[in-house]
């Protein structure tokens, strides 16, 4: 793999680049929403579509991905940070096809963003998104410095959110932040273990909230873009245990069939970006 990325001349680091449709932020208001699980299995369906994929672990602080693929990785991103390996090295294949560069767990010191932090993960994002033809970001949850810089990085925003009002609460909470700090405009929403459709009206619900408080007298009002739901299912749980890609356990169940349609929208959306 010595030749798979060539260094990115220095000029190139200065700020955030948002290439049309390579760069995409999984992200969520709260934690434990299956903002990770939904990263990964989406990156699967992807890779599936004749897509090449890797997703990055960017939540500094907190990792999982690596729990949700039960990889033992022996290089991370603290070890690229911090000059003890290469970007190279810490690309790992993952299983469904796609390849992933993980991040150490417990990390205090990426609790914060700065400008060592800042500078490195700009580097590293910038380095992958020439190799892939879609680099998810599977980013922590909520509006720490840390979680915004890595959503700044990203063309496309994917929320994941569940039914619960604190899930809902937060989301809400994030996209406004989103819109004021970031002057988004769109952010794609995914509303994971739903029953019986109920994710678009939680959607145009949220979307009434931001047109109520957030959009009034703005020039450019964010909008939310539906991507899908993905119903609750036991068998998300019984491959969160087993520590494998529900596309590949459970691959005609229910959410898996949502998580392909899901793929598919975004392919869709991340093409119309490159016309």
């Amino acid at each position: 793999m010595n030749d798979v990325l060539s260094p990115v001349p220095a000029a190139t680091t200065r700020l955030p680049l948002r290439p049309p449709g390579k760069v995409v932020a999984i992200t969520s208001g709260k934690g434990g929403v299956g903002k990770t699980f939904v990263a990964a299995n989406v990156a699967a369906a992807l890779a599936r579509r004749g897509h090449k994929v890797l997703v990055l672990d960017a939540d500094l602080g907190l990792a999982n991905l690596d729990v949700v693929l039960n990889l033992y990785p022996k290089i991370t991103l603290h070890d690229v940070f911090t000059g003890k390996a290469t970007l190279e090295e810490a690309i790992l294949p993952a299983p469904g096809g796609f390849s992933v560069v993980l991040a150490g767990s417990g990390m205090v010191e990426y609790s914060r963003l700065t400008p060592d932090v800042r500078q490195e993960f700009l580097r590293v994002v910038n380095s992958l998104v020439p190799h892939y033809d879609v680099v998810l970001l599977d980013t922590g949850a909520g509006i720490s410095d840390v979680v915004l810089f890595a959503v700044s990085l990203a063309s496309e925003v994917l929320m994941v959110a569940t039914p619960e009002p604190t899930s809902l609460t937060d989301a809400y909470a994030t996209i406004k932040v989103l819109a004021g700090q970031q002057q988004r405009r769109t952010v794609r929403v995914v509303v994971n273990q739903t029953q019986s459709g109920a994710g678009q009206a939680i959607t145009k619900q949220l979307q009434h909230v931001l047109d109520r408080f957030v959009n009034p007298g703005s020039e450019h009002p964010i909008r939310l873009l539906h991507l899908g739901d993905i119903p609750g299912d036991p068998g998300v749980r019984d491959a969160v245990m087993r520590r494998q890609l529900l596309l590949q356990t459970s691959p005609t169940s229910p959410a898996a069939r949502a998580v392909s349609v899901l793929a598919g929208k975004l392919e869709q959306a991340l093409m119309a970006k490159n016309t």
